[in-house]
């Protein structure tokens, strides 16, 4: 093949996934083209995760998509609560997490103080919804190629690029081969670029008889009466039933008729049965309703696997490729987002001829910490939920069920954390990593709460800026797609140095001037360089004498890799 012809992108990504299209979206932010392979024609038709934590939806108002994310899914004013039951229809409720609605959330949002720290509240839309409208929003992105359809079924790598090869899903058997500079593997847990590596994945696979471990169903029903039959005040985003021998949650998808059942199958090789699916549901709701079910899909949950290596010269893996994580909490699609938006400006960086070497090394030495992190706190409330007792007499009338249905309600409450976790979902941070630097003690990691600091290495705190309401700026808004230089006060501090330096680098910078009374409160330092991630690179009061300095650490240029710790000694391939 003339190698004029020879089809190339500078980044190459397998699976279109919504880790994937992310760091598509990401990079085309950057203004760096990409080719995204997948061997499916389109996105996930099957219901998955619903949870879009507030982390992600920064990220989705970074790409231009957050606005039209809210609408998918759930109507606006669709109670969002988690409620638990004996039975849905016929039984008692156990507790309830009044939550806000999506209207009610953006309502808060838009009325919160200027240091409120979630400009973009968590949603709950089912990731099917949202996958779609990424793909469609890619498809109009210049910078984006779309290959689904197509398999990856091998690629080489050598000093300047990676080949790329791939094969017409259809059975066409035409066969493409794309050059790039760099590749992405984003093509899930059973990821094919991960085992061409050789890299497995440490941990273990839970093997547990709790509910939300071991072998477990999730089947898309459509319950047409449901929504109708729950009193108005009893209605929310999840329903959970359990009862002596039957645990389910029961998630609303539309609002209307659509719903995800998650139940645990009875035997390690049991498979879904739609009969087997209707009976579980009835018995759950408590009234012989009417419902069809739509697919079934089977995952294994208790797991908490973290790869043994999350990159090989030019190729780095992302997203469930990864880690992959029990789903209480919703944190594995959040993780493998926030983890793209590490990688996408690294790899810009690397494509644009700024990076310094070791800066594509520091994407493991920063995320691994992270995928470990909430791995665990996943598994941590899995075991949690796995392990509840549900009494004998929890159905019971008198005096006896009243009293086991209040002590179990009491112990219900306690996983109000597993739908509130805003310190797993804005605490990551990098502290330690070769390319922040070191200045000062940061915040405790708190899964729960959420501790805004300047201390670099981790989340710039958000500031909303003049206007009042629907009209106030974030600050998020105006941070540059490269670096942004804060200067905080009313006589800002000389920039000019690092500006300076900056240009000489090569590197984009942007010199942003922020003069309110919230900000001298907030940002303890005058001067605050913000990565292209949002996270603190540097702060201080003064630019140094050697400005070169601050930058150089900042891009990976002059500094070496930090070692890899914390790995667990089991490993599982998949």
């Amino acid at each position: 093949m003339n190698a004029a012809h020879v089809p190339g992108a500078p980044v190459a990504i397998v699976g279109g996934g919504p880790v994937g299209l992310m760091l598509a979206l990401l990079l085309d932010r950057h203004g760096v083209a990409s080719v995204v392979f997948d061997s499916a024609s389109g996105t996930r038709l099957h219901p998955k995760g619903s949870t879009h934590n507030t982390r992600t939806m920064e990220h989705y108002r970074r790409v231009g998509i957050a606005d039209a994310v809210r609408k998918l899914g759930l109507p606006a004013d669709h109670p969002r609560d988690v409620a638990y039951f004996t039975r849905l229809l016929d039984g008692f409720e156990l507790a309830r997490f009044a939550l806000p609605s999506e209207q009610q959330r953006m309502r808060m949002a838009q009325d919160a103080p200027a240091d409120d720290q979630a400009p973009e509240p968590l949603l709950r839309a089912n990731q099917m919804y949202v996958d779609r409208h990424m793909l469609e929003h890619a498809r109009g992105r210049p910078n984006i190629s779309l290959r689904f359809g197509w398999r990856v079924t091998g690629f080489e790598q050598d000093d300047s690029g990676v080949w790329v090869t791939a094969v017409d899903s259809g059975g066409s058997g035409a066969t493409e081969r794309w050059r790039a500079q760099y590749m992405a593997g984003c093509d899930g847990g059973h990821s094919f670029v991960r085992r061409e590596l050789g890299i497995g994945y440490l941990g273990a696979k839970d093997q547990g008889a709790g509910f939300l471990t071991g072998r477990m169903f999730s089947t898309h029903v459509r319950i047409p009466a449901l929504q109708r039959d729950i009193p108005a005040d009893q209605r929310a985003w999840m329903y959970n039933m359990m009862s002596p021998g039957l645990r389910m949650l029961l998630i609303s998808l539309n609002g209307a008729d659509e719903f995800l059942l998650m139940s645990k199958a009875k035997s390690d090789d049991e498979q879904p049965d739609d009969l087997d699916i209707v009976k579980r549901i009835r018995q759950g709701i408590g009234a012989e309703v009417e419902v069809e079910v739509l697919a079934h899909a089977v995952w294994h949950g208790g797991t908490a696997l973290v790869a043994e290596r999350f990159s090989e010269r030019r190729i780095h893996l992302a997203g469930d490729a990864i880690h992959l994580f029990s789903p209480t909490g919703g944190f594995g699609m959040n993780t493998g987002i926030d983890g793209a938006a590490n990688l996408a400006w690294k790899l810009a960086a690397a494509v644009q001829g700024w990076a310094g070497e070791s800066l594509l090394d520091s994407y493991e030495t920063e995320r691994r910490p992270i995928a470990h992190r909430n791995t665990a706190a996943a598994r941590q409330l899995t075991e949690r939920v796995a392990t509840l007792a549900i009494p004998d007499e929890i159905e019971a009338a008198g005096q006896h069920g009243e009293q086991a249905r209040a002590q179990l309600g009491a112990v219900l409450q306690e996983f109000r954390g597993q739908f509130t976790s805003l310190g797993v979902e804005l605490g990551a941070r990098y502290d330690g990593s070769p390319i922040v630097w070191p200045d000062g003690e940061p915040p405790a990691d708190d899964p729960l709460d959420y501790h805004p600091s300047d201390v670099p290495g981790g989340r710039l705190p958000h500031l909303w800026l003049d206007g009042e309401g629907a009209q106030r700026r974030s600050l998020f808004d105006l941070l540059h797609h490269g670096f942004t230089l804060l200067r905080i006060g009313a006589d800002p501090a000389p920039a000019e140095r690092l500006a300076a330096a900056a240009d000489t680098r090569g590197i984009p910078l942007r010199v942003l001037d922020i003069a309110s009374d919230a900000a001298s409160k907030l940002y303890r330092k005058r001067l605050i360089l913000v990565r292209p991630d949002q996270h603190i690179a540097w702060r201080g009061d003064q630019i140094p004498a050697d400005a070169h300095a601050v930058l150089d650490r900042a891009v990976g240029r002059g500094v070496g890799a930090q070692a890899r710790t914390g790995r667990p000694d089991v490993i599982q391939l998949m």
